[in-house]
């Protein structure tokens, strides 16, 4: 199986990040991690954040970048993350209004589309990335995801799939990569297990098929894996990014 580079979600490991940015990456770049996406700058200039990854040998692949932060300030948004050097910028979330069939959802999907027109300007491509809700389902029958995909152009939205909270909203992550080929260039590897309730841990401890989600990412046309582990109840955030890491590599 041909082998994507791998990138690590920051707020995977956000304590560390925040107390000594440079070293946090250093660490990760030492797990033989390829690259980044950033969750926030920690105070720090895109200048400052370009200088570290790169005195690091670490790749800023893209960054998630709420929509309020946008609409507070969009050409200074995207100005940033050109200058730190991201190929992607994701919208984490949409939830409330502001998903589907929420009072806010069109007026929501006309500002992703001015948002995105401003990525392609400055060199890069808007995603989205999902959690479960949007697993719900439409009057149609079908889901919501699948809705808002459609109702965004394809050119101006691409998708970052999570495929943890894909599975956990009743899908199949295989399937999904397929639907979603040549439009999904950033893959979230992300595991759990259940009882009762969804509990994040490292790849290869839960419930996704992890060989056959990077094999399916590959056939679909991805370009990056990323890891993300929101929370760690089990083992520091560095050690599973490491046993996640080194489960990819085995593969």
């Amino acid at each position: 199986m041909m082998k994507l580079p791998i990138a690590a979600q920051v707020y995977s490991v956000r304590e560390q990040a925040a107390a000594d940015f440079d070293a946090a990456m250093g660490e990760l770049a030492r797990m033989g991690y390829d690259g980044v996406e950033l969750a926030g700058l920690y105070g720090k200039s895109p200048e400052e954040i370009r200088e570290i990854l790169d005195r690091r040998g670490l790749k800023a692949v893209s960054a998630h970048v709420p929509c309020d932060e946008f609409l507070k300030d969009l050409e200074g948004t995207v100005e940033a993350y050109r200058k730190i050097g991201c190929q992607y910028v994701a919208v984490p979330y949409l939830g409330g209004e502001r998903w589907y069939g929420g009072s806010g959802y069109q007026e929501t999907l006309s500002f992703l589309s001015v948002i995105a027109e401003k990525c392609k300007e400055a060199g890069m491509q808007l995603l989205y990335h999902n959690h479960a809700h949007e697993f719900a389902r439409t009057e149609e029958g079908g889901y919501q995801l699948d809705a808002f995909y459609e109702a965004a152009e394809t050119a101006a939205l691409a998708a970052e799939l999570d495929l943890c909270w894909v599975k956990v909203g009743g899908a199949d992550p295989a399937a999904y990569l397929r639907k979603y080929g040549g439009r999904c260039p950033l893959v979230h590897m992300k595991d759990f297990v259940r009882d009762g309730e969804v509990t994040l841990v490292a790849l290869g401890d839960g419930e996704l098929d992890v060989g056959a989600a990077a094999a399916q990412a590959v056939e679909s046309g991805a370009e990056w894996l990323v890891v993300e582990q929101d929370d760690h109840h089990f083992g520091s955030p560095m050690e599973n990014m490491k046993k996640s890491i080194d489960c990819l590599k085995k593969l």
